[in-house]
């Protein structure tokens, strides 16, 4: 009976962490001094997620490909008496994701924290019309970038004894968005690039987990949302039945880059609004 009292009341513990978490309500500066990178930060579900972890305590450098967009998104939140710096960033770019890693390590002397976001989307149409062209542009971007980034992070986080890196998938890897295949298709491989970096880094005290954010509103988003009978198609999939914010997703990485989520890895959370996310 005692045991079974203990583990009841682990499991109240962690899901009032979750709760806490997305809700906005939670201890007090759980990241406070870790690093943060986040990518494709200046905007919709990226400067979300880097204004809540620079609330909660952590060091966050912002990036994105155009300058006068690092500079407003900097100069908003470090108006808000966050600790946020910025740099331009075209993950695609090699030299740039050196660059990115190294202004980081130089600011704070480390990385603790890896959210990788960007993410393009060139086509609207069939698979069957899509260039190799496109292809090559959105694996390349959506992928390949993703991983050669936390290949790029991996050797500073095990100088700070670990790490935790999320990546940014989409409610499109389960049920896909459409005319949207080779987005769709690209998100449904950071699935597997989640579950094998976790495996591979364990050992290094790093944690690799996915967000698959819904139908969020955003610039990004808007060509599934302006046309309002797309928008209410999609909504038919879903429980709660309202577009999502990007604020929606943001409690959630805080959460899974804290010790409140010292025992989840390789896993992947939907912020959905209930749309089916089951492969």
């Amino acid at each position: 009976m005692q045991r079974a009292g203990l583990l009841l009341g682990s499991w109240t513990q962690a899901w009032k962490s979750v709760r806490m978490a997305s809700s906005g309500v939670t201890r007090r500066n759980p990241l406070s001094n870790k690093v943060a990178l986040v990518t494709a930060s200046t905007d919709g579900i990226g400067f979300a997620i880097a204004r809540r972890l620079a609330e909660d305590g952590a060091h966050v450098v912002v990036s994105s490909r155009k300058q006068e967009n690092v500079d407003r998104a900097v100069a908003t939140l470090q108006g808000e008496g966050l600790s946020v710096t910025g740099i331009v960033c075209h993950v695609g770019k090699p030299e740039d994701r050196e660059r990115l890693v190294t202004t980081a390590v130089k600011l704070h002397q480390g990385i603790d924290i890896l959210v990788s976001n960007a993410a393009v989307n060139p086509f609207f149409g069939n698979i069957l019309d899509t260039t190799e062209e496109v292809w090559d542009k959105v694996l390349s971007i959506n992928v390949k970038a993703t991983a050669m980034l936390i290949k790029a992070v991996v050797p500073e986080m095990e100088k700070r004894g670990g790490g935790s890196v999320v990546i940014v998938s989409s409610i499109g890897a389960f049920t896909p968005f459409p005319s949207l295949g080779p987005y769709n298709i690209s998100k449904s491989a950071l699935l597997g690039l989640t579950k094998n970096f976790a495996s591979e880094l364990a050992s290094k005290n790093i944690r690799v987990n996915c967000l698959a954010p819904g139908l969020i509103k955003t610039r990004f988003s808007s060509v599934l949302w302006k046309d309002g009978s797309k928008e209410d198609i999609i909504k038919e999939r879903m429980q709660i039945r309202r577009l999502g914010k990007p604020e929606d997703c943001a409690g959630i990485v805080s959460f899974l880059c804290s010790e409140d989520a010292s025992y989840i890895s390789g896993e992947t959370v939907v912020v959905g609004g209930g749309t089916p996310s089951r492969l």
